[in-house]
């Protein structure tokens, strides 16, 4: 196996951000599984690209990590613990067009609301927390934007709120589902330099995507997703899918 990466599928002892061990997960009514048998592990600071088409499994996978799914069979585990153990590490970024942009809130107030999981219930953000705000706004290059209605953005200005409001959660594993799709160039290019920058802190990244193209600078590890079962056709042309031993 060449490039230097090391095996999403032999584990050695110690601790994993991520460990999933053969999951079988199903939706309510659906007889055959989203996702079947998969078995991946991801030490800390690495970044997976998931891969595959439409319905392949992968924001299926990325909610089973945000503790939004259960699995029917199999485990999984986030630093050696059931998802949803540790809110605060884990900030899970939907597609976008999954989300509900005519809800009448400002680009600072969506943002604002990566605070909360620090906060607990009935608590207001601090100083602190809003210069947070503002400081992730500013590197996102919104802060003309701060005040607008998010329903009044464009879809990458979108994109890089839900970024920004990401950065603001301050977690140590985050779950991207498609965060380039449909975005131009400029936001594209942004995106990119958060993301190294975050890689670059230590951070893990799971990151949902058609384009691998899109994501090679960040050096990612890759699992590649079809009909719900990691495939492994055509992996040895890239010595960056790694395939089971």
């Amino acid at each position: 196996m060449g490039g230097g990466y090391t095996s999403l599928f032999a584990p050695e002892p110690g601790q994993y951000v991520v460990s999933c061990e053969g999951i079988h997960v199903f939706y309510p009514g659906a007889e055959s599984p989203a996702l079947k048998d998969v078995t991946f592990h991801l030490k800390a600071g690495q970044t997976l690209a998931l891969l595959g088409h439409n319905g392949a499994g992968k924001s299926t996978l990325l909610k089973v990590l945000a503790a939004q799914l259960q699995p029917r069979a199999g485990s999984v585990t986030l630093w050696g613990h059931p998802p949803g153990k540790f809110p605060h590490k884990v900030a899970y970024l939907e597609q976008r067009a999954s989300l509900r942009w005519s809800f009448p809130i400002t680009l600072r107030e969506l943002v604002t609301t990566g605070t909360y999981v620090h906060l607990g219930w009935l608590r207001n953000p601090g100083k602190e927390q809003l210069r947070a705000v503002d400081e992730a706004i500013a590197r996102l290059g919104l802060t003309d934007f701060a005040r607008r209605n998010i329903c009044d953005l464009s879809g990458g200005q979108q994109q890089r709120a839900l970024l920004a409001r990401a950065l603001v959660h301050d977690a140590d594993l985050l779950l991207l589902d498609e965060p380039f799709t449909a975005v131009d160039q400029e936001t594209q290019q942004i995106l990119l330099r958060i993301l190294n920058g975050l890689k670059n802190q230590g951070k893990t990244l799971v990151i949902s995507t058609h384009d691998l193209e899109a994501f090679t600078e960040l050096n990612p590890v890759c699992l590649h997703l079809r009909q719900g079962q990691i495939c492994n056709e055509d992996c040895h042309t890239h010595s960056n899918f790694l395939t089971p031993t």
